[in-house]
């Protein structure tokens, strides 16, 4: 029996126009594209000159397009983002006026790079409540405003990009089949990007704020190769499965070092894993969507296949969750 579920009905992205290339950031810092290469598996990264819920607003259009759905027909908007316009109004507000989805209740979460994931999950919950019927789940960044450019050792990691998900309470598309999601507070200095300055009458000084994405890169890298195990381990053992089930696994795209590391961790090949970082580079809440809408257009992915989405990032925060295509 084909029951009721919550399903991805469409994927798109949108990123833009203007890459930048490993060969420029030798100009700009003093770096090589083999070093970048070699300890990223980055070759390029886009960059934005239009904000950060432009973007979003973008890839839900074509996504809206390509599903001929009525903007005033979606219930719920939630754009995950790090690198939002403004404090207040939040991006999924901005996205909302833009497309002119004027029946949605509109929210932003921040969960960082695991904040599609999270978007997910959030969606997943709502909808099942059933006071929602249809939702847009947006991962959005322009990472580029919040670089250190004179950092060499996080300047040649990050990009600008969007992409977003349509779900609705359905029997047909790609059932949201469990979800998994942890934080991790006590390690919430590992990696960091500051916004609000300290400054009011009562502590009669300004404490200026670095805006620029701070990490302990080896700690990072630990919580992420443990992080992606355990959110794949748990959603395996929980449906029991066998990874030998599973046709892709599509990663957060931070550091192609990372996920090699995950795959011998779970003895799979590497092929496993869906990699697009190479064009991208880490596009934080974006990048998994952006990852998933190329996954879908790629034709490997047939009726019936399982994947999974395995993220992780600043909070720290990590999560996963099995999707039957």
């Amino acid at each position: 029996m084909n029951y009721i579920r919550n399903c991805i009905l469409g994927m798109s992205m949108y990123v833009p126009d203007r890459i930048l290339t490993n060969n420029e950031l030798e100009k700009m810092v003093d770096t090589s594209d083999e070093w970048i290469y070699s300890r990223t598996g980055i070759r390029e990264r886009r960059i934005s000159t239009e904000n950060t819920s432009v973007l979003g607003a973008k890839s839900v259009e074509k996504l809206l397009n390509k599903l001929n759905k009525d903007p005033k027909d979606i219930d719920l908007i939630i754009f995950s983002t790090i690198t939002p316009d403004n404090n207040t109004p939040s991006c999924a507000c901005l996205v909302q006026k833009t497309i002119g989805a004027s029946n949605a209740t509109a929210f932003d979460l921040n969960a960082a790079c695991t904040g599609f994931i999270y978007g997910l999950v959030v969606a997943d919950a709502l909808l099942s409540s059933e006071k929602y019927r249809n939702a847009i789940v947006i991962g959005s960044e322009m990472l580029s405003k919040i670089i250190d450019w004179k950092d060499r050792n996080t300047c040649v990691l990050f990009g600008d990009g969007a992409g977003v998900a349509y779900i609705e309470r359905s029997k047909n598309g790609h059932k949201i089949v469990d979800t998994y999601t942890r934080s991790v507070g006590e390690k919430s200095d590992s990696l960091v990007s500051a916004a609000v300055p300290i400054s009011n009458f009562i502590l009669g000084e300004s404490v200026n704020s670095d805006f620029s994405i701070h990490m302990d890169g080896r700690e990072v890298f630990k919580f992420a190769v443990s992080s992606m195990v355990e959110g794949i381990d748990v959603l395996l053992k929980n449906n029991n499965i066998s990874i030998k089930d599973i046709k892709f696994i599509v990663p957060h795209q931070a550091n192609k070092r990372i996920i090699e590391s995950a795959s011998q961790r779970l003895k799979i090949d590497v092929d496993k894993f869906f990699i697009n970082l190479h064009k991208y580079g880490n596009t934080s809440a974006a990048s998994i969507p952006i990852a998933l809408t190329e996954l879908s257009e790629s034709q490997n992915l047939s009726k019936g296949d399982l994947i999974i989405l395995v993220g992780f990032g600043g909070g720290l925060t990590y999560g996963s969750i099995l999707i039957e295509w």
